[in-house]
């Protein structure tokens, strides 16, 4: 069996929006992620990701955890970073020309959107409430 090893970023702004892409030809948005190179450590493949499919820097601020799954008969190996945005998006420089767009989504975006990957969805909603919940304990 085939395998695939990816990052995904999750990168929350000081408003509590995540930053999503959607493709082209597509209405389903999904957080920054892609294949790691040759060479690649998790952590760089999704800082480069992170840029190419949205044109921020980030750094990576924790290891979240790694999805396990099987896609089409390859087995799917995907580390979860939460990243935090260093400036402003350069724009999109996509060098496998598949984002369209790229936004930050409040919370009831994302419980309304469609997501390419849908099993994302729960822990997303989850991860913006309890950065809410952190800022109202900290504020």
């Amino acid at each position: 069996m085939k395998e695939w090893f990816g990052s995904a970023a999750v990168c929350i702004n000081e408003k509590n929006e995540i930053l999503m892409v959607k493709g082209y030809n597509s209405d389903m948005w999904a957080i920054p992620s892609g294949g790691i190179e040759e060479g690649e450590t998790p952590e760089e493949c999704c800082v480069r990701e992170v840029l190419e499919e949205t044109g921020y820097e980030v750094v990576i601020m924790d290891k979240l955890f790694i999805k396990k799954t099987t896609i089409k008969d390859i087995k799917v190996k995907t580390h979860y970073f939460k990243v935090k945005k260093v400036g402003e998006s350069i724009g999109i420089n996509d060098p496998d020309k598949i984002i369209e767009e790229v936004d930050w989504k409040l919370l009831s975006d994302i419980e309304k959107i469609k997501h390419a990957y849908p099993e994302d969805k729960e822990f997303l909603v989850n991860i913006i409430r309890n950065s809410v919940d952190t800022e109202k304990t900290l504020g």
